[in-house]
């Protein structure tokens, strides 16, 4: 069973849709007991860093997460956002569960970084076509499995522990975002 937590700014029907098209139980919850139930936690996300940590706060999902940090907690787009330190969005810190900063893309190419882009990674299944919708990124670490050329090199899928982030939308990004999305489910991209 694969939980997705709620908290007001995720992408949420259409993540749920894509995880029981790949065979998979969900449940959208919050709750301790059903997290703990859960093979993996999947935290997704659209909007505003700021907004996103105001709500977590106030429906205490920080607590909730940080007692899981055992199994695979997946968080995409905004969501593998929030797992990090600190983000330049609104100046405000994160969920602190992966080291670095989310900070603004710096490039001469249009912000945001909108549309394809392909994946470069050493994992053949990281080396593929997919969509991005964001304005900032975390910054590049030894923790980016695959990273995107933007002008500047844009982490797409970072791992951390069992924490895995992707920034891209695996669901808009058709059969390889779901491949992604199921690997991710399964644990992840690197070995331990």
């Amino acid at each position: 069973m694969i939980a997705i937590i709620d908290y007001g700014l995720g992408n949420i029907s259409n993540v749920t849709r894509a995880i029981q098209y790949l065979g998979y139980d969900v449940v959208l919850t919050c709750d301790d007991k059903e997290l703990e139930r859960a093979d993996a936690i999947v935290f997704p996300g659209v909007g505003h860093f700021k907004d996103a940590m105001t709500s977590i706060h106030a429906k205490r999902n920080d607590h909730s997460l940080s007692k899981f940090h055992h199994k695979p907690i997946i968080g995409i787009c905004l969501g593998m956002q929030l797992l990090f330190q600190h983000s330049a969005e609104g100046d405000v810190d994160g969920l602190g569960f992966v080291p670095g900063n989310i900070v603004p893309i710096q490039t001469d190419y249009p912000v945001s970084h909108l549309g394809w882009n392909d994946l470069q990674s050493m994992h053949p299944l990281l080396q593929s076509d997919v969509y991005f919708v964001h304005s900032y990124q975390a910054e590049m670490s030894e923790h980016v499995v695959a990273y995107a050329n933007y002008g500047t090199k844009v982490p797409g899928v970072i791992q951390y522990q069992n924490y895995i982030g992707i920034q891209f939308h695996p669901v808009k990004s058709g059969e390889y975002g779901l491949a992604i999305l199921n690997q991710a489910l399964k644990g992840g991209f690197i070995d331990d």
